[in-house]
């Protein structure tokens, strides 16, 4: 096949399953990237913004004036919040900039946009570049798209990202469903068994590890699978940001012997400046599984694809880390409940189709034992209720709701009062 031909199924594979998603790496292995990245800069039908990085890029505040400077240049209408903004300095809480940023992309266009951010390893150094564009993930129009092609997997957690669905990795012709951080198996001799849907469990060639020396070294454990990679500053900010630095990474260094001494490896290694799981282990996550599941049961037909909702319902055994409130730790888990209700739904209204309403039914009561917030889950509720000729559970669910809701400071909707008039008419 010629390489343009090449280019071409990796343009279609682009456009195949990036509708809807606000974040797509372009894999480091792939071969045809930085050609597809011309590709799409070139294509007439396509509107972008394209910020290649570099060595200047050594912090949040000389990447705004790199960034406003080129992309200014591209379109001159472009950056009326950046602009007003004043210069910002090192250490200063860039949130203010970051909702500029994302303000200035939802103004540029109304119509779907392409932001390029190419050589994103150029700044793999940049802790705060890594956690300003971590930000902007959320921030991203609806109708936007960041694009990073890049020569290492930045440090963002992906599977999280991909589990609400956010996030897509394309590798050429392929999205990656499976392996997201690129681990090879390690040393069968020495395997890692590790459950983070529910408690939290770690067993090591079979045995569950159940002394730790306290719950900090199990969760930097956690927090190391988290990403591909992570830096000393990244996971002393996360467990210990009311410490000094100095008084952090002592702390660290602690947590790290207690950690290796808990499972008699050393599991946490540092390379090339960046702390990973050591990769001479064999590592099975379930995390991994359930990402997995989800992304196949996304592009699926059919049977596979109700096979692959079950799959990821299966895995799911409950909310991350469950006992736990640490900040990066609920986020996650938000993430990951996003997953699991979508794939319960899925499966709910595939039963439905199917002429099974009552199996639906347990289903959506289900997914609300999750999260009793989803209205939208429990307007499906009151009307397969309905459906069934059980109106006065529809009515008695209804004020049940309602009760729940206003115990937490919220309010039924007027859709929601709309679906019980309905129910109840």
């Amino acid at each position: 096949m010629k390489l343009n031909e090449l280019v071409a199924v990796s343009y279609q594979t682009f456009t195949r399953y990036t509708d809807g998603i606000r974040v797509v790496l372009l894999h480091p292995k792939a071969r045809y990237r930085s050609m597809l990245v011309a590709k799409l800069i070139n294509e007439p039908q396509l509107r972008t913004l394209y910020y290649t990085m570099g060595p200047d890029d050594i912090d949040v505040p000389a990447l705004l004036v790199g960034l406003t400077h080129m992309l200014t240049g591209q379109h001159p209408t472009f950056g009326r919040n950046l602009n007003l903004m004043p210069t910002p300095t090192a250490g200063q809480d860039f949130r203010p900039w970051l909702e500029a940023l994302a303000a200035d992309l939802a103004e540029w266009t109304t119509e779907p946009f392409l932001f390029i951010l190419d050589e994103y390893d150029c700044t793999d150094s940049a802790d705060d570049i890594q956690r300003f564009i971590e930000a902007l993930i959320p921030l991203m129009p609806p109708h936007g798209k960041l694009v990073l092609n890049s020569r290492s997997l930045p440090r963002f957690p992906w599977t999280s990202l991909i589990a609400r669905n956010q996030a897509v990795i394309l590798n050429d012709d392929r999205l990656v469903t499976d392996d997201f951080y690129g681990i090879e198996a390690g040393d069968s001799s020495r395997r890692l068994n590790v459950t983070a849907l529910g408690p939290g469990y770690v067993a090591f060639n079979d045995t569950l590890i159940t002394s730790w020396e306290g719950h900090l070294p199990r969760l930097l454990f956690f927090f190391a699978l988290d990403r591909p990679t992570v830096t000393r500053a990244e996971i002393c900010q996360a467990f210990w940001p009311e410490l000094d630095l100095e008084q952090a990474v002592n702390v660290f260094h602690v947590t790290k012997r207690r950690l290796h001494k808990a499972l008699g490896e050393d599991v946490l290694v540092h390379e090339g400046g960046y702390y990973c799981v050591n990769p001479a282990l064999t590592v099975h996550y379930d995390v991994m599984d359930f990402v997995g599941a989800l992304i196949k049961a996304r592009t699926a037909q059919d049977e596979a694809r109700i096979a692959y909702w079950q799959q990821a319902i299966d895995i799911y055994k409950g909310p991350f880390l469950q006992g736990h409130d640490d900040p990066w730790i609920v986020s996650r888990r938000m993430d990951f409940r996003s997953g699991y209700l979508e794939a319960i739904t899925e499966m709910a209204e595939s039963r439905q189709r199917q002429g099974y309403p009552e199996h639906a039914l347990r289903l959506y009561l289900r997914a609300l034992g999750e999260d009793n917030t989803r209205q939208d889950i429990h307007r499906r509720v009151m009307t397969l209720y309905a459906e069934l000729g059980r109106r006065s559970e529809a009515a008695a669910h209804f004020q049940r709701t309602r009760r729940d809701l206003e115990s937490r400071g919220l309010q039924i909707d007027e859709e929601t009062r709309a679906v019980l008039k309905q129910v109840m008419s």
